[in-house]
């Protein structure tokens, strides 16, 4: 079960057809929440960041488990946890889990697929975050299930839509603003700019990245207008803590190179407040470079 949908572009996975996404049928999830005797966590580290579903979460009588690897997780919130911030995916946490729990041997293709597929998209195909040799070797033993990983490759990065790349290409012609003095970049989409090139869930799945391709840029943010909010994200380079800034004024989180956040108010506001903040920050971002 996940929150709400996700990318066109992941729902090629092994057991795809049998997800349930709360916000599209919340009554009957919310009967799956309650009857459960146990529900596994993965990939947020409190209850509230479910959204929607944190009401019948709160409320079931099952136990819950956290497997999850995102710093300052709320324990409170969990009956059992394993959370271990200094690996580089859920998935590779959830490989250790499996294996210590002596299951490896029902670990086939398709399950080993959708881990592989989880640690190549939160380590940016072994770009970041991947610094421990352990995350190669659990790597490895996925591959030896049958997984192909040139075949995995093609199926996530190589597979949008022509809408979604028209949006990056004016993403990065039109909509990139340097801020050379903060050495970053930041791109803003307005709904309408959205809409006129269809987009659809994950169309903006790794626009942030690009900008950080740019010499002495450390940060790079995305905000995105939704119906309610700004919506943040942001990726630095090095030891640039990008959760800190999103933890104190953007009320998010997240790891050191990758966090998001929110605004509350009008793109605008929130382009200048972004200003404001970064400001703050310029000695430590100058000595980044």
């Amino acid at each position: 079960m996940v929150p709400n949908d996700y990318p066109d572009f992941l729902k090629w996975m092994p057991g795809n057809e049998l997800v349930m996404v709360f916000e599209a049928n919340p009554i009957a999830a919310e009967s799956v929440i309650a009857s459960a005797d146990i529900i596994f966590c993965l990939d947020y580290n409190a209850i509230h960041r479910t959204g929607k579903m944190e009401g019948a979460l709160r409320a079931a009588t099952g136990k819950k488990i956290l497997i999850d690897h995102h710093l300052e997780p709320n324990l409170q919130d969990f009956d059992f946890y394993l959370s271990v911030i200094e690996i580089s995916s859920t998935s590779e946490l959830l490989y250790r889990f499996i294996e210590n729990c002596g299951w490896l041997d029902y670990l086939d293709k398709d399950p080993a697929t959708a881990l592989y597929v989880g640690i190549i998209t939160d380590t940016g195909s072994f770009s970041y975050a991947c610094e421990n040799p352990e995350t190669f070797e659990v790597s490895a033993s996925l591959i030896k299930t049958g997984v192909r990983p040139g075949e995995v490759h093609r199926l996530v990065y190589d597979n949008y839509s022509e809408d979604r790349l028209r949006l990056l290409g004016y993403c990065l012609s039109e909509k990139m603003t340097v801020i050379e003095e903060y050495h970053t970049a930041y791109i803003a989409l307005t709904q309408e700019e959205l809409q006129h090139f269809n987009h659809q869930v994950g169309d903006t799945e790794g626009v942030v990245n690009y900008a950080l391709s740019i010499e002495d840029i450390q940060v790079s943010i995305l905000l995105t207008e939704r119906h309610d909010r700004i919506r943040l994200s942001f990726r630095s380079k090095g030891d640039f803590p990008v959760n800190t800034l999103a933890r104190e004024h953007f009320g998010g989180g997240g790891h050191l190179n990758a966090a998001g956040g929110d605004s509350f108010e009008p793109m605008e506001a929130t382009i200048l407040k972004l200003h404001k903040v970064l400001s703050q920050y310029k000695d430590q971002l100058n000595r980044s470079v």
